[in-house]
């Protein structure tokens, strides 16, 4: 079959406008164009939209997307595979969801009680979840499975008060970050408070700590722009490189 920009846009339900959105930016580019300059799609193009959109409904950015799709090792059978894998892992979040949500209306009618922990362990499944999508190949290999694992089942056991005691010490340790921007001394009360409070704050998560293993992590940080962008997004401004000096100077 062959199809239009409007045949292909009805078909999938994305507007035309996108798809020559998708030709401009070379993500999904026509067959081949007729001399009256229409825009003509095979099956080709159809599974490859497909894929796009498949990509699309798991959030991943169109630049993400492109990337992937236009590597040289990319396999369509294999992009199913791993989409099918996100798609799981999506809808058992969701199923834990719905189970938290019932869970909390029969603790509201006195049917149940719930723990602190109950409460929150299904956003902070979601949570390893999402670090486990975006840094969990690097930590492994740095760390080992078994840290890994001792590490998320010490998250995911934490109750409500030490949850919110992590969330709030990250967030005076970031504005702690940018005050030390202005005079970055690390032989200060400000930098060693910085140090103790990363420190403190990988104590919710970490089994165990060490130096060396933290001297390590704020390397990662520094060596991964995924890792450094979690921190200077935060901070508002690039605040990596000088935790990994504080840490650096308090470790040594």
């Amino acid at each position: 079959m062959e199809y239009t920009v409007k045949q292909l846009a009805d078909l999938s339900g994305v507007s035309a406008r996108t798809l020559r959105y998708y030709d401009q930016i070379d993500l999904l580019k026509p067959s081949y164009i007729t001399e009256k300059n229409y825009r003509i799609y095979e099956e080709k193009q159809v599974d490859r939209l497909q894929q796009i959109l498949f990509f699309r409904s798991l959030d991943f950015p169109l630049n993400k997307v492109k990337k992937i799709m236009d590597d040289t090792n990319y396999s369509e059978l294999g992009a199913l595979n791993t989409q099918k894998q996100l798609l799981i892992t999506q809808r058992k979040h969701l199923d834990s969801l719905l189970a938290n949500i019932q869970n909390t209306i029969d603790n509201y009618k006195g049917d149940i009680t719930m723990t602190d922990t109950e409460k929150f362990a299904a956003f902070k499944e979601k949570a390893i979840e999402e670090n486990e999508k975006e840094f969990g190949k690097e930590i492994r290999e740095k760390y080992g499975d078994e840290e890994v694992k001792q590490s998320n089942l010490k998250y995911g056991n934490l109750t409500e008060i030490q949850f919110d005691q992590m969330k709030t010490l990250e967030k005076q340790m970031i504005a702690d970050l940018n005050k030390l921007v202005l005079v970055p001394e690390m032989d200060s009360k400000l930098a060693k408070k910085i140090y103790q409070e990363h420190r403190d704050w990988l104590g919710f998560s970490w089994p165990n700590y060490s130096k060396e293993a933290h001297r390590g992590l704020v390397q990662m940080y520094v060596n991964d722009r995924r890792f450094a962008k979690y921190y200077d997004n935060k901070a508002g401004q690039p605040v990596t490189e000088l935790l990994k000096k504080v840490v650096d100077f308090y470790t040594k």
